[in-house]
């Protein structure tokens, strides 16, 4: 059968760096940090004192009280994205057949607080199981995309990935096969998660993932360079409209580039470190490539998974110079992690939407605090080292990995009629 294309019509964001597409851009452009002082909780007794949190955001700006009572922190940044995505596709919900419009959701978490809350009241109390009836839909994962269809009366497919900081990527490519095999007319996708919690902060310090820099937050998150030393977590929300092509052009939607390509795979190597060679991150690419039916020579520009840990940041660069060869060096690499921090479950969501408008507009974002050239990487490769770069871009690819080797590749290209 033929392959149907399908086009980005839709986006929103509720990000560390802005609650909308053009603060998101804006940002990035800038080069500007998201990265701050936790304000959730006290951090006093906590390694890591820092994060890259959504600000100025009260959700009774978007939902009623009552509504959003029914929300747990990750669902409500799910709402306002999705919500946000829609508007800017110009859905007419009127006119489309939502029995074809489906929810395409992830989350590597979920309602992480939610838990968290309500198993401290009950160790507060006497043993009696006094929990809210709202504690286990708040807290599954899935719920999300339960609510973005609720809302929206979209009837389509419906459900969510889970597959760690690779989630939205996974939604993603799914939103895109279950299109272009015709099985849906378009999907809100994306992802959204809201672990800057005690539990958040406390685990992934127990795994010595996270940046311990609390004298400088704004210059913790180091991709590539020498002296990184773990992540920023950092929460938010991010969404897509995918759509038909056809479906696109007949309504008169405006469209920000073509989905071209995914490609998948797993590390079978270990619960957190990527392949120190990088063999999954090789498979995934080369697999996006082959699905977009290009060439290696027609990505212009590399929006890397590119966390700022001690290993991760190691492997990527060699999966890249291994697969690209001599073409490696005329692409564009950044991670928009640097200013964004990481959004675990929304990752690839917010570096999709940032690779978006990279082919967009013919930028590319920069990489930010690159201070010290590590030697362990190759350093001829072009990071966009802490200013953003103009360039003709025709074809991107996004990587985004996840912990237990979940490997994830997309690529965007302009729209040609």
């Amino acid at each position: 059968m033929e392959l149907k294309r399908v086009v980005v019509t839709g986006l929103g964001a509720l990000t560390p760096l802005g609650n909308s597409i053009p603060e998101l851009w804006d940002a990035l452009l800038n080069g500007a940090s998201g990265a701050a002082n936790i304000t959730a909780f006290d951090t006093e007794k906590f390694k890591t004192k820092f994060a890259a949190e959504v600000k100025n955001f009260n959700v009774t700006d978007f939902l009623d009280r009552k509504e959003a009572r029914k929300h747990d922190r990750y669902s409500q940044f799910a709402m306002v994205s999705a919500g946000q995505a829609i508007e800017d596709a110009g859905f007419d919900l009127e006119k489309l057949d939502l029995n074809r419009i489906g929810v395409i959701w992830a989350s590597g978490i979920g309602g992480i607080k939610t838990f968290q809350d309500e198993v401290e009241e009950f160790a507060k109390g006497d043993g009696t199981p006094r929990f809210s009836p709202f504690f286990i839909p708040k807290m599954i994962a899935d719920i999300a995309a339960g609510h973005i269809s609720m809302k929206y009366n979209f009837r389509g497919p419906n459900f969510t990935t889970v597959s760690a900081c690779a989630s939205s990527a996974n939604a993603m490519a799914d939103a895109f096969n279950l299109i272009r095999l015709g099985k849906a007319n378009a999907f809100i996708t994306g992802g959204s998660e809201a672990a800057v919690t005690t539990g958040g902060i406390g685990g992934f310090n127990a795994l010595h993932a996270l940046s311990t820099r609390n004298d400088d937050p704004t210059t913790a998150s180091r991709p590539f360079d020498k002296d990184r030393d773990g992540f920023v977590l950092g929460e938010g929300g991010c969404g897509m409209a995918f759509e038909e092509l056809e479906h696109a052009l007949k309504r008169g939607a405006k469209i920000y580039a073509e989905v071209a390509g995914c490609g998948l795979s797993a590390d079978a190597h270990h619960i957190t470190a990527p392949h120190p060679e990088g063999l999954g991150a090789q498979l995934c690419m080369q697999s996006a490539l082959d699905d977009a039916e290009l060439n290696k020579e027609d990505i212009d520009h590399l929006n890397t998974h590119g966390t700022s840990t001690p290993v991760g940041d190691i492997a990527e660069p060699k999966a890249i110079g291994s697969l690209f060869k001599d073409h490696a060096y005329k692409i564009n690499i950044n991670s928009t992690k640097s200013m964004t921090g990481h959004l675990l479950g929304s990752a690839g969501a917010i570096e999709a939407i940032a690779t978006i408008l990279a082919v967009k507009n013919n930028v590319v974002p920069p990489t930010i605090n690159h201070f010290t050239d590590d030697p362990d990487i190759d350093n001829k490769l072009n990071f966009t080292f802490n200013t953003a770069q103009e360039r003709v871009i025709n074809a991107a690819l996004s990587n985004t990995f996840g912990f237990g080797g979940h490997n994830a590749s997309i690529i965007f290209k302009k729209f040609v009629g």
